[in-house]
């Protein structure tokens, strides 16, 4: 402990320390970083998906500097501190884990999954609709697994997670309909929404999650089509002139170094 407790007074002092001195970290603002937390994230989840420990150790480190750089700048101003910030989220744990903490029982993880929830609604202060903590500006998928995570977390919810196949087929008529009818493009940009939040529900059902499954296989067919183009380069072939059979042929082998 004393190793870690060390490691991050030298972080606090080498922030001051910036800020004090260089004309980059002075400059900075919240809006100004905004950008940079963003992208540091997603970096974050590349690793992740990509099994990288190195590198998720790396942008953890980022992600925490972003962290420690809000703090600093809300401490100029009297807001807060870093102290403040560890100390409500120590609070929020305890007061979220009366498990833990007080003589709550739990079946599962499910369970606490449905308590934090209810006791986010409890919290003063906090938001009042179930749905009304799910930001804004989340990706629509992430945004779809999330707001149906919440919902669930207050009963809204399949009974069977089989029962929510019916569902889909019945999404994916209603689209087959509106495309066969030739229907105006918003009504059938309606119906693909409809297809794809009864996917995510389902994937969710299913201990699924949709943005990993999607980013699994972008990455899958990234890597095969980088195959395909590195095969016909290397044979002096533009794809433009191939024909999709002939197209299919290294597709197909490439499928065997997924």
């Amino acid at each position: 402990m004393k190793d870690k407790l060390k490691a991050f007074e030298r972080l606090l002092n080498i922030m001051d320390e910036l800020r004090e001195k260089c004309p980059w970290d002075k400059k900075q603002t919240y809006e100004s970083l905004r950008s940079n937390t963003i992208e540091e994230t997603y970096e974050l989840a590349d690793a992740i998906i990509d099994k990288n420990i190195p590198e998720i150790k790396k942008e953890l480190g980022d992600v925490l500097l972003h962290i420690i750089f809000y703090a600093k700048i809300a401490s100029e101003t009297n807001d807060f501190d870093i102290t403040d910030v560890i100390n409500s989220l120590c609070e929020k744990l305890i007061y979220r884990h009366p498990h833990i903490y007080g003589d709550v029982k739990v079946a599962d993880a499910q369970n606490v999954a449905e308590n934090w929830e209810r006791l986010k609604l409890k919290e003063k202060g906090r938001h009042k609709s179930v749905l009304e903590g799910v930001p804004k500006s989340l990706p629509a998928l992430v945004k779809a697994n999330r707001i149906q995570e919440k919902v669930k977390g207050v009963g809204f919810d399949w009974e069977e997670k089989s029962q929510v196949w019916n569902k889909v087929i019945e999404e994916f008529k209603e689209l087959k309909v509106e495309i066969q009818n030739k229907s105006e493009k918003q009504k059938i940009e309606a119906e693909f929404g409809d297809v794809f939040f009864s996917l995510i529900n389902a994937a969710r059902l299913y201990e699924i999650d949709p943005e990993n499954a999607l980013e699994r296989t972008n990455k899958k067919f990234t890597k095969r089509f980088n195959y395909l183009e590195d095969k016909t380069i290397k044979k002096g072939i533009d794809l433009k002139e191939m024909t999709l059979d002939e197209m299919n042929v290294i597709w197909e082998e490439a499928k065997k170094y997924d």
